[in-house]
């Protein structure tokens, strides 16, 4: 009985040894691969200049050589960091500096946050700083400011009493679209309101269109509008607030990080929520119906026409196609196929999840009740037919039924989708000490494999022994 309670210790002993084994070791690996932060003895420093620039900087000491280096920034709603290689000093010691450049095509809008550390490697390390972060603000002008629940109204023309109005009229529109669509909006929302037409074109940037005035961020949950102190009053500030604010609410309602809904039932749905499908919309939806100038839905998925007058009827459109739902199905349906988009769903799956169509018999169907003509289609079309290439058409040499040797035509598009940041694609880049990992898991599972040998040796041999006793 000893020798048998000796032999149960001895195999739950190597057991535990090599549960350690693999449980522990990769993560020593990855705790060296990741190479700490000794080279930057303080955090960044981030310094933003409005409409020219952000300096970012960190003093280093490094171990050794330094073979690179690089800023890594991350953009509010981006699925990575935007990362740029900076050039290899060629002291060991000094300070890693890089400007990112607001001019011209760089532009960033206001109250975006930014998040940026840098990296260094050294040897057979690579080393990453603690993060800076810094918001970009716009300095030109001294902001007065009054917060509801949500919303936090900034503004510099005008008095408080333009203020409280303008927030009165943001939160009211955020409360009703919000039990509308059936979320619940819990993270601030920033609106600034600017006085002036320069300032207002400046914090937009240079690709705003001249007919835009006002503009939803969902990515930084900011919302800037040109409304002076004399019109705070009039009929289209209750219009336009709404209208953008909306957006932010559509946001939240669908946010997914696989793909966004068509823009036309985005807009469409402010538009419908904040003034209803108006006399003046379906006027330029009736006009297009009789000149057959009308424009597919599935042409306005993504940006709209840069032409003012294709830009009011590609609006008038969208409204028309979401009263067309609402008219034939009810809110309901119109508020589960926003809903459906939620879960990254395309177009045809959302529409048929909801409405038991897919996108191209929901606009059949709209074109019908428009007494409409089916658009002409300009865009992509099918490759006509052509030779096969030799070899293509052949059967396989086992016989079996392999893919068709025609190739696919080619006049499919993809469906567009709208961009929710203006910012630079994120580069791939390897995680901090990823480069080490496939040779240290390589070791370490060749030491397992050595362990469980003799595990198996020292079990076989204890058996023996045991027998033998």
């Amino acid at each position: 009985m000893t020798r048998q309670r000796s032999l149960m210790v001895f195999r739950r002993t190597l057991a535990s040894l090599a549960v350690t084994l693999l449980f522990v070791a990769p993560g020593v690996s990855a705790v060296r691969g990741a190479g700490g932060a000794v080279p930057f003895p303080t955090a960044p420093t981030a310094t933003a200049q409005y409409l020219t620039s952000i300096t970012f900087s960190v003093p280093y000491t490094s171990p050794g050589p330094v073979q690179s280096a690089e800023l890594r920034i991350r953009y509010p709603g981006a699925m990575g960091p935007w990362i740029t290689p900076l050039p290899a000093p060629a002291t060991e010691t000094g300070t890693l500096r890089y400007t990112l450049d607001l001019t011209g095509g760089g532009h960033l809008a206001p109250n975006t946050v930014l998040t940026a550390t840098f990296a260094l490697a050294a040897g057979a390390e690579t080393y990453t700083s603690p993060p800076v972060t810094v918001r970009y603000r716009d300095t030109s002008h001294t902001w007065k400011s009054v917060s509801g629940s949500i919303v936090t109204v900034y503004w510099y023309s005008g008095s408080a009493s333009f203020g409280q109005q303008a927030l009165d009229i943001a939160e009211k529109a955020i409360k009703d679209t919000s039990a509308l669509l059936g979320v619940t909006e819990k993270d601030p929302i920033d609106f600034y309101i600017y006085g002036d037409e320069t300032s207002f074109r400046d914090a937009l940037g240079p690709g705003t269109r001249e007919n835009v005035g006002g503009q939803a961020h969902a990515d930084i949950r900011t919302l800037f509008a040109l409304i002076t102190p004399a019109d705070i009053g009039a009929s289209w500030v209750s219009t336009v607030v709404p209208h953008e604010l909306t957006h932010l609410v559509f946001n939240t309602a669908i946010d997914n990080p696989y793909r966004f809904p068509p823009r036309w039932l985005n807009e469409g749905l402010a538009v419908y929520l904040s003034e209803g499908y108006g006399s003046f919309d379906r006027g330029l939806v009736t006009d297009a119906v009789d000149n057959q100038t009308l424009l597919p839905l599935i042409a306005l998925s993504g940006q709209f026409p840069t032409d003012s007058q294709k830009t009011y009827l590609a609006y008038a459109e969208s409204v028309s196609a979401v009263d067309y739902l609402v008219r034939g199905q009810g809110k309901d349906k119109l508020f589960k196929l926003v809903l459906a988009y939620k879960a990254g769903l395309t177009d045809d799956e959302a529409f048929d999840q909801a409405l038991g169509t897919d996108l191209l018999g929901f606009q059949t169907g709209w074109l019908k009740a428009l007494r409409a003509a089916t658009p002409q289609q300009y865009g992509p079309q099918p490759a006509p037919a052509g030779p096969v290439p030799p070899g293509w058409d052949q059967t396989p040499p086992d016989g079996s039924a392999g893919a068709s040797g025609s190739p696919a035509p080619s006049g499919a598009a993809p469906s567009a989708t709208t961009a929710t940041t203006p910012t630079p694609q994120p580069t791939a880049a390897p995680v901090d000490g990823q480069g080490s990992q496939p040779a240290d898991i390589g070791l370490i599972l060749l030491a397992v494999v050595i362990v469980a040998g003799a595990m198996l040796i020292g079990l076989v041999l204890a058996g023996r022994r045991a027998r033998a006793g």
